[in-house]
């Protein structure tokens, strides 16, 4: 295969943290941080032609938490946020074009930091869910992966929003929601001034007018599992039916990765524990490297 970005060296970081997410049931942990596993079980590294960085391992996950409470694991999601920033920062000075295999959406605090720490970029938000909950729409905050948008965005405590003084790690004229389709969480960013796009039908041009622009140094591409329909892939926390296919998902992909100024992209939310024959981290991954390289285009068929 050739790859569609000649002129990037992908590099491949697994984030395999579930710290923003809450137990699916008592006494279980989210099973997200399998994903970057399963992934490579695909041969998705070697498939990319992409350089292997390793993975940042998280801290230990604790699920006890009651309204009030602040961010569940909010402490050490900071904490690793901090490293994961220097772990893509690492990558970029070394000419790489990141690739993180998540983990839940938490994981986006990282790379928004370590690009706010270089200049001012936007972000693509692809996602069912505009994870946008903070104290502004909801009576109190909970787990960072549905709030991380607002975080990054400067909605919340100091210790997670302004690291370093940098609030905010992306300006909300910045920002576009791409497959939002959630009822609450359409409601929640018409209010809030953000760019969206809900639903299936997505044009990369109005995507690329928030995207790039003169007063951007680039943007960030954030993946959910979730923004593909439930009958392509169900195995995510919140699955929620009216998302893309995997031709569609494929296409916007490789539409975003071939603007001007992309400078990385994140991929979260697939847990394996609803996977057990791995064949929906096999659709994964070969959104990925269809969407990354001259790879054969996927057939437009829902499941």
């Amino acid at each position: 295969m050739t790859r569609i970005t000649p002129d990037r060296n992908l590099t491949v970081l697994d984030a395999p943290s579930n710290l923003g997410l809450r137990p699916p049931a008592p006494g279980v942990s989210p099973g997200c941080y399998k994903a970057p596993w399963a992934l490579r079980n695909t041969g998705l590294v070697e498939r990319l032609g992409a350089a292997d960085a390793g993975a940042l391992v998280p801290p230990r996950y604790v699920a006890t938490w009651q309204p009030g409470d602040g961010v569940r694991n909010g402490p050490a999601i900071a904490d690793y946020s901090r490293a994961l920033a220097d772990r893509v920062a690492g990558i970029r000075a070394s000419g790489g074009f990141p690739i993180l295999l998540g983990g839940d959406c938490s994981i986006l605090l990282g790379p928004a930091l370590a690009l706010r720490e270089s200049g001012r970029y936007g972000l693509a938000y692809l996602d069912a869910h505009a994870d946008f909950r903070h104290l502004g729409n909801s009576p109190h905050v909970g787990s960072a992966a549905g709030e991380d948008l607002a975080l990054v965005t400067g909605r919340g405590d100091d210790y997670l929003t302004d690291i370093g003084g940098l609030r905010p790690y992306v300006r909300d004229e910045d920002v576009i929601v791409l497959g939002v389709r959630d009822e609450e969480d359409l409601r929640d960013i018409a209010d809030s001034g953000l760019a969206y796009v809900p639903g299936n039908d997505i044009s990369l041009d109005r995507a690329a007018k928030v995207l790039v622009r003169d007063d951007l140094d680039g943007f960030w591409i954030h993946v959910d599992a979730d923004v593909l329909d439930p009958s392509v892939l169900p195995a995510v926390d919140s699955p929620t039916p009216g998302g893309l296919d995997a031709a569609q998902l494929t296409e916007l992909l490789r539409g975003l990765v071939a603007l001007p100024g992309a400078a990385g992209l994140e991929v979260t939310i697939l847990d394996p524990d609803l996977d057990a024959d791995g064949s929906q981290a096999a659709l994964l991954a070969d959104i990925l490297v269809s969407a990354l390289t001259a790879g054969p285009a996927l057939p437009r068929v829902r499941a």
